[in-house]
């Protein structure tokens, strides 16, 4: 089966798309996309989250949609029932690993220590988000576990931002990040979309 690095390729962030309906959904994957952003991950945070999902595959057919924020098999079900190219869920346990490992898309199983690393692993996933990465050890925590677990690479989230996303990125066991940075709320509230695409510039062209 196809990995999620595959998908991602040369990308080195995961954008992360939090809407509140479907048109802002497709505004900021818009925006994005002029950036060159080819891969984007839609939260399910809010009622409108699938919606959105839905409404950027069919505005934007060449963007790859992931969904996030997985954290139950019924969950999973509908993000795949709506197109979902790739799942990310903010953390893990054996009976969500035990849906996810039957996934027919990629999976990028969350983390937050070690166990958490294991556990995944004993699953076959080699590709995890740490998260929230700030709150659990950061650069120093990957760092110290690139040694022990040498196969596993990592697309950390939470606290990741324009001022570090490049310290994250020098590590070899990281392959992106993950960032909400880029898409901030107060640009999407004044549909200020022209800033996002402008920070995921930043990152595509400062790599």
């Amino acid at each position: 089966m196809t990995v999620f690095s595959t998908l991602l390729g040369n990308q080195p962030i995961l954008p992360i798309i939090q809407a509140n309906s479907s048109e802002e959904g497709v505004a900021i994957a818009t925006a994005m996309h002029k950036a060159g952003i080819h891969l984007v991950e839609v939260v399910l945070r809010t009622p409108a989250s699938l919606d959105a999902l839905i409404a950027i595959k069919k505005a934007l057919p060449d963007l790859c949609v992931g969904a996030g924020t997985i954290t139950d098999q019924a969950l999973l079900a509908k993000s795949l029932a709506a197109g979902s190219d790739f799942i990310v869920t903010p953390a893990v346990s054996p009976r969500l690993l035990d849906a996810l490992s039957q996934s027919s898309v990629p999976v990028v199983p969350g983390v937050s220590n070690t166990a958490d690393i294991l556990l995944a692993k004993e699953y076959g996933f080699t590709e995890q988000k740490l998260f929230p990465a700030s709150l659990c050890g950061g650069e120093q925590f990957l760092k110290a576990v690139s040694s022990v677990f040498a196969d596993i690479r990592f697309c950390p989230t939470g606290g990741i931002n324009e001022q570090n996303f490049k310290d994250y990125l020098a590590l070899n066991n990281v392959m992106a990040v993950g960032g909400t940075w880029v898409a901030q709320s107060q640009w999407v509230q004044s549909k200020d979309y022209d800033k996002i695409t402008q920070a995921c510039l930043q990152v595509l062209n400062n790599n």
